[in-house]
């Protein structure tokens, strides 16, 4: 099976692809000044576009691990999830409290999904 890079740099791709299977790199806000519900929209929405540019949608993502740099966000991510998610093609999901990359990041995550052939 080949590989296939979406957006590559010299760190890391946004996305790598073998066969039908695609590997998100994790998904971050921009704006780390907002609040868990305006973060957690932008990672969202970038899940989006990433699952637009490899041809699928949300309702083709089979598993996101959700980072929180603080578990008393888990309610707010969780309101602004919930008017996200696909109810008919929910996917796995596990959230975890960690220490993340930069100040004032609050959430992360990190989707694979199946990209439609």
């Amino acid at each position: 099976m080949t590989l296939q890079r979406l957006s590559p740099g010299p760190r890391m791709s946004e996305a790598v692809r073998i066969g039908d299977i695609a590997f998100l790199a994790g998904q971050i806000p921009d704006d780390l000044t907002g609040d868990i519900t305006a973060q957690t929209r932008e990672v969202l929405d970038n899940l989006d576009a990433v699952m637009a540019e490899l041809g699928g949608s949300k309702a083709d993502i089979a598993s996101v691990q959700v980072w929180l740099s603080d578990m008393t966000d888990f309610q707010g991510m969780n309101a602004v999830w919930d008017a996200w998610v696909d109810p008919a093609n929910p996917p796995a999901r596990a959230t975890c409290g960690v220490a993340l990359a930069r100040p004032g990041m609050r959430v992360e995550m990190v989707a694979v999904a199946r990209v439609p052939k």
